[in-house]
């Protein structure tokens, strides 16, 4: 089955972002998903696709979904996986990050899957290494394969996005997943609304919609996704109080019910029930969430294969 697939555009050799990459670009990429949601539905989940590839996940800042979907997508083409953790790593004896990189690759690794806590390290990975670098995330800027995720799985429940409307709900300041998404969802003909505190609105982001009034971003909304806050990244004073944000901007039943009737429910996770969305909703019949981290693992198959495969062969 993989072997059959077919590239008609020239693919970019990273994945840091989605400025390099086109509506086209994305569309294969959803194609090679759907094939790769095939083979993860087999008995045995595996196929030679990345046979001889290594693949290094090095992770300086902690994740769960993001990092083990990314190990399990290269194990299930057969990669074979170099994990690092920066916990157990030089970086506390004061090595950087280039040279920790450098390291990495002195022994042979053919793609980097990069998450930092600092914004613009994969960016810099890509003049170190001049591998293929995916970005799992760097600081409050970029997280694309999520976005990936959530816009697979829309599709999934929706069919199109091409004038959809799209509510995202939360802490955008601090959130490369809302940043990410209000890149990709508009390619591919979303109208993104991005809801929140004042204090937790950036500025400076084009193509989306900008509210501190929730009935507004959620009347007739196609799909609402909440998102956590992130007071480990906040300064003081950004939040009057949790009880305060959660009377004002809490996803209830209620209140989704201001969407279009049946509006899916997503949230990228970690989520915090009972904060950012009423804890009975994350279980709803309406919630994609747990579809959302089975997608994870067939994009980021998808993504894997495009870079180290796809792009030879286009």
């Amino acid at each position: 089955m993989i072997t059959e697939l077919t590239q008609q555009t020239t693919l970019p050799k990273h994945l840091l972002d989605f400025q390099s990459w086109s509506r086209k670009h994305i569309e294969d990429l959803f194609e090679t998903a759907k094939l790769m949601q095939e083979v993860l539905s087999r008995p045995v989940k595996k196929v030679p696709a990345l046979t001889g590839f290594t693949v290094a996940t090095v992770f300086f800042e902690n994740s769960t979904r993001t990092r083990l979907s990314f190990e399990l997508a290269a194990r299930r083409m057969s990669a074979d996986v170099l994990s690092f953790s920066a916990a157990t790593s030089s970086l506390a004896k004061g090595e950087s990050y280039k040279d920790t990189l450098l390291t990495l690759d002195a022994m042979g690794i053919d793609a980097y899957v990069i998450r930092t806590d600092a914004a613009g390290v994969p960016y810099q990975a890509v003049r170190w290494l001049g591998k293929p670098i995916i970005n799992a995330g760097d600081g409050w800027r970029a997280h694309p394969t999520q976005a990936l995720l959530d816009a697979f799985s829309l599709l999934e429940r929706l069919g199109s996005l091409e004038g959809r409307k799209i509510a995202i709900v939360g802490d955008i300041l601090h959130s490369r997943v809302a940043r990410s998404n209000a890149e990709l969802l508009p390619m591919l003909g979303a109208e993104v609304w991005l809801c929140g505190p004042a204090t937790l609105l950036p500025s400076g982001l084009p193509k989306v919609t900008m509210t501190t009034h929730l009935h507004e971003a959620l009347r007739d909304a196609d799909a609402v996704m909440a998102l956590r806050l992130q007071r480990e990244r906040m300064d003081k004073g950004l939040l009057p109080s949790l009880p305060e944000y959660v009377a004002g901007y809490q996803i209830t039943q209620e209140r989704l019910g201001w969407a279009k009737p049946g509006a899916p429910l997503l949230h990228p996770g970690p989520m915090n029930r009972d904060v950012e969305l009423e804890g009975t909703l994350a279980d709803a019949a309406q919630s994609l969430i747990e579809r959302q981290v089975a997608n994870g693992q067939a994009v980021r198959m998808a993504v894997l294969y495009h870079l180290l495969v796809g792009r030879k062969s286009a």
